[in-house]
């Protein structure tokens, strides 16, 4: 009976802590609240109505906006919804401007990506668009308003010589010649140095893997050059498989340790999330393609944060299976609050308490995934320590666009 007694105790015990983690799973994560100053975000989610708002409510969400980089993206949502002419004709004048430089940048891209592909056709290097450009050059709607500072490409390691090469030759340059910096790009780093074009300015960055060959997250990279879907009208030009090309977002944006663009990363998700999830067998393989990616971590962040702060739709199947790819409760806490602090509009109406250290731990814990203790405390030293001459740092202004 005593033996009974115990087992039965225990079995309660047990069915006790399930009930209890059930119930953990099903009120985690919850929606982040939204600040009432946080314009922006409210006036992308809700299809904002321009009579409803004040002309000092429109002029903090052009602030807002601006600082977000989403200016463009509300400018393209108001259009589409034929509200933008009742727009204040002030406020009006500065989304028509961010409407029209996106239009610009898109433009820019697509010349920029024929004289890349140009340059690498000649040495016979395949590549793959990332980010920004291969949103605009698959058509996507994520790249409607979206504006851009660099066109980020992937080519294979063994071939990335040859295509710095071919840059070089058709006018591109690297932009940092200290020692230490080539060496930390090219020993450590996913990509070379970033190069800049001499005459056009803009800058393309060279990656030929998606995550630091040092990092804690070791990515498949064979696996994202598989079968890379081709851009009508090149013959050496790629953008990734739908499932890749989100997997390299959530990847992007949750490995990354300076999060001024960080909210607008999370819309681009958001938007790929909604174009790509019409199509049902996107959701079916999407765990699983994560495995193969080892980045099953980042997909989870990104479903998690996109679903709270954006609403965006994930079938019921995919939530099941969350648990199965995600931290412990305490890394989760930790994680919700520094990214319900960081992924905010960059404006000071939209700081919470503890923003701040929010993202001072999201900057370490970037560093910390990006490279093993020893390398990072001699890495940050240096950089702290030894800073290379003016005239060899990475000319700032030429970055701002394309």
């Amino acid at each position: 009976m005593a033996i009974s007694s115990s087992v039965a105790n225990a079995i309660n015990s047990l069915t006790a802590a399930l009930t209890m983690r059930n119930v953990f799973w099903a009120s985690w994560p919850r929606r982040v609240p939204l600040s009432e100053t946080e314009l922006v975000v409210r006036a992308l989610q809700e299809s904002c109505q321009p009579a409803s708002l004040s002309l000092a409510e429109w002029d903090l969400l052009i602030r807002q906006g601006r600082r977000a980089n989403l200016l463009g993206r509300l400018a393209i949502g108001l259009s589409r919804a034929n509200t933008l002419l009742a727009v204040p004709a002030q406020p009006r004048m500065h989304l028509i401007s961010a409407a029209k430089m996106a239009e610009r940048q898109n433009l820019a891209i697509r010349w920029e990506v024929s004289c890349i592909a140009e340059a690498l056709a000649s040495a016979g290097v395949d590549l793959i668009l990332l980010k920004g450009a291969a949103y605009v050059m698959a058509g996507l709607p994520t790249a409607e308003g979206r504006t851009f500072s660099d066109v980020d490409i992937l080519v294979p390691k063994e071939q990335i010589e040859e295509a710095e090469s071919a840059l070089m030759i058709h006018g591109w340059q690297g932009a940092h010649h200290d020692a230490y910096d080539q060496r930390y790009y090219r020993q450590w780093m996913h990509e070379i140095p970033p190069m800049l074009h001499v005459r056009r300015g803009t800058t393309i960055d060279v990656h030929h893997t998606i995550l630091p060959e040092t990092a804690r997250v070791k990515v498949n990279t064979a696996a994202l050059f598989e079968d890379p879907l081709p851009v009508a009208g090149f013959s050496n030009v790629h953008v990734l498989q739908p499932i890749d090309m989100v997997l390299h977002s959530a990847t992007h944006l949750f490995h990354e340790g300076e999060l001024d663009n960080g909210l607008r990363d999370l819309f681009d998700l958001d938007s790929l999330f909604r174009h790509f999830g019409d199509d049902a067998s996107f959701w079916a393989g999407l765990l699983s393609r994560a495995e193969v990616l080892g980045l099953q971590r980042p997909l989870y962040y990104a479903i998690v944060f996109a679903r709270q702060m954006l609403d965006t739709p994930v079938p019921p199947t995919v939530i099941a299976a969350l648990p199965g790819i995600a931290p412990g409760p305490a890394v989760r806490w930790l994680m919700h609050f520094c990214y319900a602090r960081a992924l905010r509009p960059n404006h000071a109406s939209c700081h919470v308490r503890g923003a701040w250290l929010a993202k001072k731990a999201l900057y370490i814990r970037a560093h910390w995934l990006r490279m093993p203790f020893f390398l990072l405390v001699r890495h940050l030293t240096h950089k702290a320590l030894l800073r290379p001459p003016k005239d060899e740092r990475a000319p700032a202004p030429e970055r701002q666009g394309l």
